[in-house]
């Protein structure tokens, strides 16, 4: 199984490739997604192609995405909204299977503590990858990988939030 994991942000994105199952998770790739553009439908069509691209180079079975949490700031909880709703687009219309995990269950997963902090986070996937693991990258990539990782744990018992959508199904 192949997955793609991904933190939804408003100016970064962070993406991972794992492939594998539960027992032996191999991190094929791991970065930022590029952003361009000063205006919101800029940024959110440079998001979309940014996934297409990783959809069409990497052809994951799975997308892993972190489920949207209440944020004080409902600005910017909006913008992440906006910007998850076109990944999961993009990747259900790609024909991808979706699994969307909150951030406790992510370090719940990884880590087996819900609480635990973004230096604990890093630090299990690191464990976890190995020589794979990036030694410098923003949290955005970290959280990714992690997203995955929980995917890649969970998944194979769990249905999709949102099935692929397959009448009509984009072949770009």
């Amino acid at each position: 199984m192949r997955i793609l994991g991904i933190d939804p942000g408003t100016t970064a994105v962070g993406y991972a490739i794992i492939e594998g199952d539960r027992r032996n998770p191999r991190l094929c790739a791991a970065a930022l997604i590029p952003i361009t553009g000063t205006v919101p439908h800029e940024r959110l069509q440079a998001l979309e192609k940014g996934v297409t691209a990783l959809i069409r180079e990497w052809k994951p079975d799975v997308l892993a995405i972190e489920r949207l949490f209440f944020n004080k700031n409902k600005k910017t909880a909006l913008a992440v909204a906006e910007a998850r709703g076109v990944i999961l687009l993009t990747a259900t219309t790609h024909g991808l299977r979706v699994y969307e995990y909150t951030p406790l269950e992510v370090k719940k997963t990884v880590t087996g503590d819900g609480k635990a902090d973004k230096k604990q986070v890093r630090k299990m996937v690191q464990l976890t990858m190995g020589a794979a693991a990036p030694a410098r990258a923003r949290d955005d990539v970290f959280d990714a990988i992690a997203i995955a990782l929980t995917s890649a744990y969970c998944a194979p018992r769990e249905e999709p939030v949102h099935p692929p959508i397959t009448k009509g199904r984009d072949t770009r």
